[in-house]
This record gives structure tokens, C-alpha cells and sequence, in this order.
């Protein structure tokens, strides 16, 4: 199983905790009296709260009832499975109505066993209200334990309701309340898909931020800083923690370019503490993604003080660890969990991936590194006397491009095509090569094909793309009298401008069994005549600016191993 797929080890049950219990009643009692405001205020009377499972009746309006009829509590069951505004107590005059309570789409399940239940005088004591007081009165104290003055009172107050307008219009408030509370509901549901809209955009904000920046020239600690800044608008954490571990895989192969180990926010640990952490937490025995929350911290964490919540991620190269990612410390004090470990883990993923690229293009490119320099000694085997000449091209070139302001990628493309222009030389005969005198028109015609050899010999490498027009036509000249294809001016590709002077600077320069390189005055005054006619002459303006540079380059040789180094050094 691959490190990324290791599970994230929660921090607390996913039981529902007493706090959720809480959230439930207060949203049971928030419902009640929402529903309870509107029936006093559309209907008046007395209204209790009865819970059909235990019984229990609240509210009465200040009224001493200790209890409502014990026929009356069984029907608000009934009452509270169908659903509707029913009447469960008609003994005239009075009328019991009981409306069920929901919350209409919150989350509390104990909603629906709780029922309003109201106490009316029915129009029928209109007849006879001396009678209808009398039999209210034995009602009030048989069934609810009401005093004779309590229930004079309530009588005295009370305007009768025909029964079925009593009806329609509790019908009416419970459908305006299931109304407001789907509202709610759908507020709440717009306020949370908002949030949770937003934090989606910010994640797939980070991660559009992090691919732009997936270049292989930038190493992982580049990419890490950058993560790490973009981060802090994600992940509410005071402090952020990112460890590359620089160590060998099972083969000995380098997963990072260098070891780092990154803080962004408040500085909440150094190396070697974030280490220890890692131990105790057991990660270097279980690579895993773990949450630590209170009061869990406060035992695991508590060698380490102030930390409190925590959040630690692997960062892999395939199936290779090679650092973590960590948040510590919820800025607001809360807990941390999935959602931030889960933009982590992303991160850390994406990072790993980047990782493993930057290894594989090591890889290749020390073998392509490999396969040029191969092919140097190739040309230095064949033409001893001018052993030495394509290291040095390939150094003038890229001081020249330097000096007129190419481009990294550039300077390294150059350094590969000046080791390699004369790459076309193997195809060339080696009595013509070493010839120790001048040319006949024959042998020069003959020579004059090494462009197209070398060519054909790198055409089928593809990571040598770039190097082709280089070895093609570092022979062509400005004037259109260059070969192999008679190119002039800017038809010439530049850096094939820029090798042109850096190959003629060398050869005039260099000693040949058959004449000593050029003075400098005489090399000079040729470089400057060729200005413009042999040579770009923006080319042997920078050749002048850096002619000191390039008499020391000359005088060395290359100390580096790979051509980054080397262009990094020249430049």
C-alpha cells in the first residue's frame, strides 16, 4: 500500500457528542416557541407543550396545572404520528387542540413527539354561560387540578371559538410555520453550501496556483514556499510545517534535490523538536496522516507545550517517504478535521508527485548528460589536435548569451550545442580531418558536410531538439555566404549566430600542428572586419564587453559535473 493511501487516524469518535445532544434540544426548544408565538398570537388561550413519550406537560401560561387529562396525552401520540391539527378533547364547553411540532427540515429527531396542545371555550357556552361555566368548572377540577379561583379566571377571559374556524385556522398558522422553518432550513442549507462553496474555491484556487507553478526548473523547496504561503488563506492554523527528508531509495537514488525544513506563521518548533514529535507520535514506525485535538493533545502532546491541535501528513515520491506536512494550532481554537486534512494531504500529494518528477528528470537528464559527453570524447578521439575545442565553444557561448541577456533554459540549450557542433565530424575522413596543410576545393567541399552529418546523427534524439539548428548552421554566415544552406541575417537562428563566433574565436586562437593561434590584435581586427559580413555584429559587441571573461574561460577547465552547474558557474 502506497503512503497516500494510508488512511487519516481520526482524533475523536464519530459517536454524536453531548454538545450535539444540546444543539438538538435547543433546536426542539426553538422550535416549540416559534410555533408557540404564533398560536397565542392567532388564537390566544392557554397552551402547553406535552412530550408524547414521557407525558410531561409545559407551559400553561403561568396556570398551576400540574398535569391534562390522561386521554388527552394518549391522543397527542396519535396526533403527533398523523401529522395534522386535530381536536382530542371535546367535553363541552371546552375544546382541547393539539398541533404537532417539526422542526421541518433541522436536523433534531425529536421533533416530531412533541405537540402544542390548546385549551378553548366552544361557542356552545354561549346557550347558557351560567351552565357552561359550571361544567367547566368541575372539568377544570377533575381533569387538570385547578382551583376554583384559578378557573374563574381563565373562564372570565376567555372569547368562545366556533369549533371549526378554531380548526381552519390553527391549520393555517401550522402551515405558515412549516413555511418559515423550511426557510430557515433552506437559509441554512444556501449559508452552508456557501461555505462550503468557498473553501472549494480556495482549494481548487491553491491547486490551479500550484500546477502553474509545476516547472521543472523550480526544486521542491521553491514549490514548498510556495505552498506553504498559499496555504495559510486555506487552513486556519497559526503555524504551517514542511520537512523534506533528502534520502535515498532502496536503489540509492536521490527523491529530493536538497533536505529543507519550511515554517510559515507563527514559529512553532525547530528541526529537531519537529522530529521528536514525529517519534512520539509513532509516524517514523506508521507512515499515516494523523488529527490530535484536546483533550487527546493534551497526552500525546504533552512534551511539547503549547502545541494543541495538530495535523500531520506524509509527503511521498511514489512509495518513498520523503517528508511531512503539518498544521499547528487552529487559529480560532477550534478543532481541526477532515476538510483541513484533507486539503493537506492534496498538497502533500501534489508535492510528492512534483518530487518524483524533479528525480525522473534528474535521472534523464544526467543520462542525456552522460550521452553528450560521450559524444565529445567521440569528436576529441577523432580529431586529437583539437582536443578540448567544443568545451570551450560551449563555455564562450553561453558568457556571450549571457552577456546579451538569454535566458536560462538558453544558456543550457547553448552548452549542450556548443559541446556538439562539431559532433558532425565523426562522418568526416580522417585524412581530411588531420590533414596538417591546406585543403584542396575537393576536401573542403568535404568537410563542409559535417553540419548535415551531425545533424542526421542527433535527429532521432528527441531531448536534443533544440541543439539541431545549433549544429546545422553554426557554419552560416551573416552575408548569406556561410553553408550549408547559404541562411543570411536573422534567417540565421541566434544561438547558431552566437556559437559561429564563439567556434571562430576558438579556432583562430587555439595552436595547430600546422600555425600557432592568432595575437590578439590580428584576432581582433579580424572579429571586428567580420562584423556585420561574417558575424551578427550584436554578437561581436558582446564578445568585446566580456573579452576579459572569455580569455579566463579559455584558460580553464570545466569544474562542474552536470551543464546546470556549469551554465549556473559561467554565469
Amino acid at each position: 500500500m502506497s503512503v497516500q493511501d494510508q488512511g487519516v487516524r481520526a482524533a475523536e469518535s464519530m459517536a454524536p457528542t453531548a454538545s450535539a445532544a444540546g444543539s438538538d434540544a435547543r433546536a426542539n426548544d426553538s422550535a416549540s416557541n416559534e410555533l408557540l408565538a404564533l398560536l397565542r398570537s392567532a388564537l390566544g388561550s392557554t397552551w402547553w407543550i406535552v412530550d408524547t413519550v414521557s407525558g410531561e406537560a409545559t407551559g400553561g401560561s403561568g396556570l398551576p396545572a400540574k398535569q391534562l387529562p390522561s386521554h388527552w396525552s394518549a391522543l397527542c401520540g396519535e396526533v403527533a404520528r398523523r401529522g395534522r391539527v386535530e381536536f382530542i378533547g371535546d367535553e363541552e364547553p371546552l375544546l382541547g387542540l393539539a398541533v404537532p411540532i417539526n422542526n421541518y427540515g433541522e436536523r433534531s429527531d425529536d421533533a416530531s413527539r412533541h405537540v402544542a396542545v390548546g385549551l378553548f371555550l366552544s361557542t356552545a357556552a354561549l346557550a347558557d354561560r351560567a351552565t357552561a361555566d359550571q361544567r367547566a368548572m368541575t372539568a377544570f377540577q377533575r381533569d387538570f387540578g385547578w382551583q376554583h379561583a384559578d378557573a374563574a379566571r381563565w373562564l372570565a377571559e376567555q372569547s368562545p371559538w366556533p369549533p371549526e374556524r378554531l380548526l381552519a385556522v390553527a391549520e393555517i398558522v401550522l402551515s405558515k410555520f412549516a413555511g418559515l422553518r423550511r426557510i430557515e432550513a433552506l437559509t441554512n442549507e444556501a449559508d452552508r453550501m456557501s461555505a462550503h462553496l468557498t473553501d472549494l474555491y480556495e482549494e481548487i484556487s491553491l491547486w490551479h496556483r500550484l500546477t502553474r507553478h509545476l516547472r521543472i526548473s523550480e526544486n521542491e523547496e521553491e514549490l514548498g514556499r510556495l505552498a506553504l504561503e498559499w496555504l495559510t488563506a486555506a487552513v486556519p492554523a497559526e503555524s504551517l510545517v514542511l520537512q523534506l527528508r533528502c534520502e535515498p531509495d532502496s536503489a540509492g537514488r536521490q527523491l529530493c534535490s536538497a533536505p529543507a525544513f519550511l515554517t510559515q506563521g507563527i514559529d512553532c518548533c525547530d528541526e529537531d523538536t519537529f522530529n521528536r514529535l514525529i517519534g512520539t507520535l509513532g509516524l517514523d514506525r506508521e507512515v499515516q496522516t494523523i488529527i490530535v485535538n484536546p483533550p487527546r493533545s493534551a497526552e500525546e502532546l504533552s512534551d511539547f507545550p503549547g502545541l494543541q491541535q495538530l495535523i500531520v501528513v506524509p509527503l511521498a515520491a511514489g512509495e518513498n517517504l520523503i517528508g511531512w506536512l503539518a498544521a499547528v494550532n487552529h487559529r480560532a481554537g477550534e478543532e481541526f478535521g477532515s476538510p483541513e486534512a484533507s486539503l493537506l494531504a492534496s498538497v502533500a500529494a501534489l508535492l510528492g508527485i512534483h518530487a518524483g518528477n524533479l528525480a525522473l528528470y534528474r535521472q534523464q537528464a544526467e543520462m542525456l548528460q552522460g550521452v553528450v559527453r560521450a559524444l565529445t570524447s567521440a569528436i576529441d578521439a577523432k580529431d586529437p589536435y583539437t582536443c578540448g575545442h567544443s568545451d570551450r565553444v560551449a563555455r564562450i557561448s553561453v558568457a556571450l548569451a549571457g552577456e546579451m541577456g538569454c535566458e536560462r533554459k538558453q544558456l543550457e540549450t547553448l552548452y549542450l550545442s556548443g559541446l556538439l557542433h562539431d559532433i558532425g565530424k565523426i562522418g568526416i575522413d580522417d585524412s581530411v580531418l588531420r590533414k596538417p596543410g591546406k585543403l584542396s576545393d575537393a576536401e573542403y567541399e568535404h568537410i563542409k558536410m559535417h553540419p548535415e552529418i551531425g545533424y542526421r546523427i542527433l535527429h532521432d534524439l528527441k531531448q536534443l531538439g533544440e541543439v539541431l539548428p545549433v549544429v546545422r548552421h553554426h557554419h552560416e554566415a551573416w552575408n548569406g555566404r556561410g553553408y550549408p544552406f547559404g541562411l543570411a541575417g536573422q534567417e540565421i537562428p541566434q544561438m547558431a549566430r552566437i556559437v559561429a563566433v564563439a567556434d571562430a574565436f576558438d579556432a583562430m586562437s587555439s595552436d595547430r600542428p600546422y600555425r600557432r593561434g592568432m595575437d590578439d590584435a590580428r584576432l581582433d581586427g579580424i572579429l571586428r572586419d567580420g562584423a556585420g559580413q561574417q558575424w551578427d555584429a550584436s554578437v561581436i559587441d558582446a564578445f568585446f564587453r566580456v573579452r576579459d571573461k572569455i580569455r579566463e574561460i579559455c584558460g580553464r577547465a570545466p569544474e562542474a559535473e552536470s551543464v546546470h552547474e556549469e551554465v549556473c558557474r559561467l554565469t
